[in-house]
């Protein structure tokens, strides 16, 4: 489901609906009926990084909402799903469990908009807990501004996600996760190999310095999982 391998035209689209989230953005539709919810970030690169991190999400087989290749270097295009449910409050105990098994890659890519502002990041269709919205991963925040040195090549988000008052919904989804819990979380982004890694990176048009991060972050977990997070 995480992306849909076309380049989409925005100029084509027809308006249908408005703005759901942080940023500028509507539902549009094209001349099949098929639906999209398109986002203008503030740059092309703000849209090339998060394109680059919904590869990164997919390449780990975390599932998301269907990203689409645009022609404008700064839309953001998913195709529209309807969900069943749309917030982590909503979430079965079956269903949190699912989001929870992609906690480390969360972390990997710095997301701190997991769990969303408002509980709204993660939603269920046919059965499949998503990630709706991954624009606050990598390099920039949910709404924009620039992570700088707090994107850097030690993992905190390890520990952040699932203490950090201040970001209520990751903590509540992601504090109960004993050490088995996190150790299988984490397995899933060791489980990606280097290569893969830095072709991902480099075929979205990201740098070789990001692909270079995102290898030493995957190392950080992997001294984190021995060091504090092993079951044995």
């Amino acid at each position: 489901m995480n992306e849909v391998d076309f380049l989409l035209d925005t100029d084509t689209l027809l308006r249908v609906g408005g703005q759901l989230g942080s940023n500028p953005a509507g539902i549009f539709q094209d001349g099949q009926g098929r639906r999209y919810y398109v986002k203008s970030p503030e740059s092309p690169a703000h849209a090339r990084n998060e394109m680059i991190a919904a590869k990164l999400y997919r390449l780990a087989g975390a599932p998301t909402l269907p990203y689409v290749s645009t022609m404008a270097p700064d839309r953001v295009a998913t195709a529209w799903v309807d969900l069943d449910k749309k917030c982590v409050a909503h979430l079965s105990e079956n269903e949190r469990k699912q989001a929870q098994h992609w906690f480390g890659v969360h972390a990997w890519t710095a997301n701190w908009d997991a769990a969303g502002y408002h509980g709204d990041n993660q939603g269920v269709a046919n059965g499949i807990v998503l990630t709706l919205d991954v624009g606050g991963a990598l390099a920039f925040r949910a709404q924009g501004d620039p992570k700088g040195k707090a994107f850097g090549t030690q993992v905190d988000e390890l520990d952040v996600l699932r203490t950090d008052q201040g970001n209520p919904h990751a903590a509540k989804l992601f504090a109960g996760m004993n050490p088995d819990d996190i150790e299988r979380a984490v397995k899933v982004v060791l489980g990606i190999s280097d290569e893969r890694i830095v072709e991902t990176i480099l075929s979205a048009s990201g740098t070789r310095a990001l692909a270079d991060k995102m290898l030493a972050r995957k190392a950080d977990m992997a001294r984190r999982l021995t060091v504090d997070f092993s079951a044995g």
